[in-house]
């Protein structure tokens, strides 16, 4: 699907409250890319790079990547021409900081964000969630053995890959994961609603109903 509108977007929300999930449909609905670093880093660490060295133990335990690694990522990736009309940010930025660096990023490519879209679920759900999750390993699309089956197996809709449960999403790590958020992350709301930038979504235990609600606030923008 096309539409006249594009959006630069950036999603916030706790591990697992479906941000990389709206953000593949928001890809799709705009017709613009999906920036996510998680998916970055992850490819990094398969393919042995030196950032991907220096990452995987922080990732499968759980903890923040260093700001200046993200950020040089993030910077490269939208200076990219097909971001030139729009870009949805996933899993960026995680901190003031990072968020600040965005500012600049975006300032210097004379541009700036449409919006940031929080979508707020409980703690517990979220561990329930996490545990069901599966990744794919070659292409980094995302599923759930409820709310997104895979249409052939464990096998990815995308590229045919088997679909695996990642390490960070064991729920010890969740656990961990989550009170990082609370620390760092969820402070980007306040940021940002000072900014008039942020809507709030809650998640739906139903992906579709999620989905209203998020085109319901664009349309609302």
């Amino acid at each position: 699907m096309n539409t006249n509108k594009t959006y630069r977007l950036v999603l916030l929300g706790a591990p697992g409250a479906g941000k990389g999930t709206q953000a593949e449909r928001l890809t799709e609905k705009y017709s613009v890319p999906q920036i996510s670093t998680g998916v970055i880093l992850r490819a990094a660490i398969e393919a042995g790079t030196d950032l991907g060295k220096k990452v995987k133990e922080l990732i499968e335990n759980g903890k923040l990547v260093p700001d200046e690694d993200v950020v040089a990522i993030v910077g490269q990736r939208i200076a990219e021409k097909d971001c030139e009309n729009g870009f949805i940010l996933d899993g960026f930025p995680r901190t003031i900081p990072q968020a600040e660096a965005l500012d600049r990023l975006l300032d210097e490519n004379g541009t700036a964000l449409d919006a940031v879209l929080s979508i707020e679920v409980k703690d517990e759900d979220i561990v329930t969630r996490m545990s069901g999750r599966r990744v794919c390993k070659k292409c980094g699309a995302s599923y759930h053995v409820v709310y997104k089956r895979p249409k052939n197996g464990n096998l990815c809709d995308n590229c045919g890959t088997e679909l695996v449960s990642r390490e960070d999403d064991k729920v010890e790590v969740v656990m961990g994961r989550l009170e990082a958020y609370h620390k760092q992350t969820a402070p980007l709301k306040d940021y940002y609603a000072a900014k008039g930038l942020l809507v709030t979504v809650q998640g739906r235990e139903e992906l579709a109903d999620t989905s209203a609600a998020v085109d319901e606030a664009l349309k609302n923008l």
